[in-house]
């Protein structure tokens, strides 16, 4: 009996090692292309490893901030490109109740939990279930009862597709299996209009299509306030450069926006930025309530593509998100999704350049 346990023990052991092993080769680099513009998507976090678009002269950059290996991308505390979940964003206190039950988180951002945790989905092999170079990828991820303390099983799905010749979109998706729980997917890409290599953002000119934040404290949680961007330094309701106020907001900006014109709509516009030394202009659509304006101050001398030093406020996200800390905030939209339904996350990018 004895010998028998151990065979069987043993016989686990190398099951889990050849599915480590397994694991580790299945981590591959996919392509999409559509004449001049390229994206490279990796199955690792189902990250966006870079974007490559012409400029009004026809010439070609990486307009997204990225590192030179997947390695560097599982140390990474930037985020660069990753699919965020199973929550983006902040959960303050790393915890909230739901049906009565208090679910605990890990706490990986001064006491709160930030991007799902301190191993979110940008952090795990997604499986790719479709591929074809000029059209999509779809990557698919089951995330298990308990993991980063979140409650059920839930299985999340995302394609990065083509739409015509300049369109980019992202489809998320995320059935919970047998438990009530919250869901808030975002892409966390770091772009720069200018190419990667062009310096800061401040002359990226930018029109934000909300006119109203959710202010946050000292550790950028939000107080549960809904108040308007009119007359302040956060007030991008007609187009102006990032840099313009910039001295006005301590340490640049992270927040969300509540964006306009939500009600009865598939899509709705979140922003336009444009560059204008390249000419290249980024449009973005989405049918989630809120953006997270992120301007990279946390970006401290990471070794970037090609041996390139990032710094301080060399990209910008827009992370079109539900809002931060909302299973906390019961006057924020709900992120609560129930078995038997189907959370949706669209988004739309244009880019052109004249």
């Amino acid at each position: 009996m004895a010998k028998t346990s151990l065979l069987y023990c043993f016989a686990f052991i190398i099951l889990i090692l050849e599915n480590v092993c397994k694991a580790t080769e299945e981590i591959k680099v996919y392509e999409l292309k559509k004449g001049d513009f390229s994206v490279k998507i990796t199955n690792y976090g189902a990250t966006v490893l870079s974007v490559i678009l012409p400029d009004k002269h026809g010439k070609l950059d990486d307009v997204v901030l990225g590192y030179n290996s997947i390695n560097d991308y599982k140390n990474d505390t930037t985020y660069f490109g990753g699919l965020i979940g199973r929550v983006a964003n902040r959960i303050g206190g790393a915890k909230f109740k739901l049906n009565g039950v208090e679910y605990k988180l890990p706490a990986n951002d001064h006491g709160n939990t930030l991007h799902g945790g301190s191993r979110g989905f940008c952090d795990v092999i997604w499986t790719v279930e479709d591929y074809q170079e000029d059209s999509h990828v779809t990557l698919t991820y089951n995330s298990f009862d308990g993991e980063q303390g979140f409650p059920g099983d839930l299985s999340v799905k995302v394609t990065y597709m083509f739409i015509g010749a300049n369109k980019l979109a992202l489809d998320m998706q995320a059935k919970p299996l047998n438990k009530a729980t919250p869901v808030n997917l975002a892409s966390h890409t770091y772009w720069n209009l200018g190419g990667a290599t062009s310096g800061n953002i401040f002359s990226h000119t930018i029109q934000i299509f909300g006119s109203k934040i959710t202010p946050v404290d000292d550790k950028l949680i939000p107080t549960g306030q809904i108040t308007p961007v009119k007359g302040t330094a956060y007030d991008f309701l007609q187009p102006r450069t990032i840099g313009s106020k910039f001295s006005e907001i301590p340490g640049g900006y992270d927040i969300n926006y509540v964006l306009d014109n939500t009600e009865g709509k598939h899509l709705h516009r979140v922003a336009i930025v444009h560059e204008s030394k390249s000419g290249r202009k980024m449009e973005l659509w989405t049918n989630k309530p809120g953006v997270q304006f992120y301007t990279s101050n946390m970006l401290e001398n990471a070794k970037g593509k090609g041996g390139l030093v990032y710094h301080k406020y060399g990209a910008l996200c827009l992370e079109t998100q539900g809002f931060p800390d909302s299973v906390n905030h019961p006057n924020f939209p709900s992120q609560i999704v129930n078995p038997g339904e189907t959370y949706k996350h669209i988004m739309v990018y244009r880019f052109t350049a004249l």
